[in-house]
């Protein structure tokens, strides 16, 4: 995913730079496309530098959701063995029609095409939120790329493929069979799933979106090309990115007219005695 999420980033900025010049702070009711298209850079730029430096402005309720998060991650660790058992043997059995799906919708071209038309459509039809929901998917894709492509090759943990089991690592070896943690893509699936939900305020349209974004992470089980907690953590970041980048946003007031009246959730994780979970404060 590296080569796609570098030259997107390139893009983003040399955007970015064009925005600055053209101190695109507002838009106007009769702005032009290309006069659009640079606003929106701007706002995605935006958004991405924001959340890429977000660990500098933690402050105690962040910290307490990081460790929620690698105490998550770190309990599927140990049934990562069983989880994958589990789903191998349920693999023969699996609809062909969801692994195809679920591999396409995570496969990095096919989520920037998809991406890009959502902002597209959004762009040419002149509607804020279709743009707005585009800017916010492109953002969080570039950020949470940055990350995944920074752990895969930091952890270098090994495929469950590979058959050397969940605690085989090689950092730093640059090879796709090292390249496990975390799931590359539930981190696009979950980030345009979650992105798009936020759109809405219907618990079922929210929750059949969120459905569609976990095929994607369970075909990836069901192919064996990556652990329980692969796909645990990939969805940790997707939301902890998108929420910032949405986050950035709102107080920016960028789009201004999206938000108002929208009922926004919260998300964390947490863990204590028996339980496990992802709590959604309104």
């Amino acid at each position: 995913m590296h080569r796609i999420v570098l030259p997107l980033f390139i893009f983003l900025l040399s955007q970015y730079g064009l925005a600055q010049r053209s101190s695109l702070d507002t838009l106007q009711s009769d702005a032009n496309i290309w006069q659009t298209f640079k606003y929106d850079a701007k706002s995605a730029f935006g958004g991405f530098k924001h959340s890429i430096t977000a660990p500098a402005r933690w402050q105690g309720d962040d910290y307490l959701t990081a460790v929620s998060v690698l105490t998550v991650t770190s309990m599927f660790t140990a049934l990562d063995q069983s989880a994958r058992n589990y789903f191998v043997e349920q693999e023969p059995q699996a609809p062909g029609v969801l692994k195809e799906f679920g591999w396409y919708f995570g496969s990095p071209q096919n989520f920037f095409m998809v991406s890009g038309g959502i902002y597209g459509f959004g762009l040419l039809t002149k509607n804020e939120k279709v743009r707005k929901t585009g800017v916010l998917i492109i953002a969080s894709a570039a950020t949470s790329g940055l990350f995944q492509t920074f752990f895969k090759t930091a952890v270098g943990r090994a495929r469950p493929d590979d058959f050397t089991g969940p605690f085989e690592f090689e950092p730093f070896k640059g090879t796709a069979r090292y390249h496990s943690f975390p799931s590359g893509h539930t981190i696009l699936s979950i980030s345009m799933a979650h992105s798009i939900a936020k759109q809405f305020d219907n618990f079922w349209v929210k929750s059949g979106i969120y459905a569609l974004g976990s095929i994607a992470p369970i075909s990836r089980l069901w192919d064996d090309a990556h652990w329980a907690s692969d796909i645990v953590l990939g969805a940790a970041i997707s939301i902890a990115v998108v929420d910032s980048v949405d986050n950035f946003l709102f107080g920016s007031k960028r789009y201004e007219n999206t938000y108002k009246n929208r009922n926004r959730i919260s998300w964390r994780f947490t863990a204590g005695p028996n339980t496990v979970g992802l709590l959604g404060t309104f």
